[in-house]
């Protein structure tokens, strides 16, 4: 095996051949959601990072590609393999870890009534990044976010806070949903569309977190014995939730990180939102991953199953990132838009394999 570029997993080569699903897979539309990445090489161009991919090669890559246009599938798969060479990624802590996300699509309201009551809020001007690494005093090593003071700075408030009604009385707020449970589900997923009561669509995505650790409200469920080892999906956690409407809020409080959201134009209903690389989300095809360890605009095979046991074997590209999303071979495949998409991404949790696709340029010294 060759070793990885920092300490956790190592890379090893594989064939094309040997990659099960390769020839099978839709390569057009790996390339499309390639060829997303070619719009803002200027401004957000891949980035080293620990997994050692020349970020100079990938962009001349997605260039090549661009240049292409939509070609035929075997025009693409062409393209992918004089391109690139794949290598699996052995994490030290075992396989990889893939999961599901999708763009909620729920009721709302630009104005509250008694029917649209709950906020999803816009980033307050108080609210500033911080360098995790070298946080200002008073925050603690690894945050992200913190509140700016006149005299300096201190942790934002959290989800328990904001709903005590921290923000009230500031014009932050950007639309208001019926339910909060869709709002709670909403930040995790990080975006949505929201029909809106007074006509037409809108959509929200992400736009900055208060900066306390995301904690899984599955896992708490499960600790309390509410919910039995291995059982917290989506579906199981809002059928708690219902079911027991009183402790509700207090344990989705149990989650203190808090999202807020920018509006965002609904270019092509047909993509979703865009996302931390900049370009629109492709369902199927884009991936969240561990941003300090992949670069952006990068492809990788992902081979693991859905809920259902059915195979998910695709050509995907690094597009987006996540709080949860940590690790060398830890995916979040994003499935689409709506309930349909929602009840695929919410039962998916598996094992799977993670294959990273190196520019050939940028896998000159690895082993054969």
């Amino acid at each position: 095996m060759a070793t990885g570029a920092a300490p956790g997993f190592e890379l090893e080569p594989v064939d094309f051949k040997d990659i099960p699903g390769w020839t099978e897979d839709d390569h057009r539309a790996a390339m499309a959601a390639l060829r997303q990445g070619a719009a803002v090489l200027d401004s957000h161009p891949p980035k080293r990072r620990s997994t050692g991919v020349d970020p100079v090669a990938l962009a001349a890559s997605i260039a090549r590609a661009e240049a292409l246009g939509d070609v035929g599938e075997e025009a693409a798969r062409a393209f992918f393999e004089a391109e690139f060479r794949p290598f699996e990624v052995h994490p030290a802590s075992g396989p990889g870890f893939f999961t599901g996300y999708y763009e909620p699509v729920v009721p709302g309201s630009r104005t509250p009534s008694a029917a649209f009551s709950t906020p999803i809020y816009r980033r307050p001007d108080d609210l500033v990044e911080v360098d995790p690494d070298d946080p200002p005093a008073g925050i603690e090593p690894g945050t992200r976010f913190a509140r700016r003071l006149a005299g300096g700075f201190a942790p934002y408030p959290d989800r328990a806070g904001i709903g005590a009604g921290f923000l009230k009385g500031r014009g932050l707020e950007l639309v208001y949903l019926a339910d909060p449970v869709d709002a709670f589900f909403i930040h995790i997923q990080g975006a949505a569309r929201i029909r809106l009561a007074e006509g037409g669509d809108m959509r929200i995505t992400y736009a900055a977190k208060s900066g306390h650790p995301y904690t899984p409200i599955g896992r708490v469920l499960i600790e309390r014995g509410e919910l039995p080892s291995g059982g917290a999906t989506m579906e199981t956690i809002r059928a708690w939730l219902a079911a027991h409407p009183d402790e509700a809020a207090g344990v989705m409080a149990e989650n203190r990180s808090f999202i807020f959201f920018r509006e965002a134009p609904v270019d092509d209903p047909g993509l979703g939102p865009v996302a931390a690389a900049k370009v629109p989300l492709t369902p199927g095809r884009s991936l969240a991953v561990d941003r300090l360890i992949h670069s952006f605009h990068g492809p990788a095979w992902v081979d693991t199953v859905l809920a259902d046991r059915k195979p998910f074997r695709h050509l995907m590209v690094a597009q987006d990132t996540g709080s949860a999303i940590v690790g060398a071979a830890r995916g979040d495949i994003f499935i689409g838009s709506g309930d349909a998409a929602g009840a695929i991404a919410g039962g998916l949790a598996a094992r799977g394999r993670f294959i990273l696709f190196v520019p050939r340029r940028g896998a000159e010294g690895r082993a054969p």
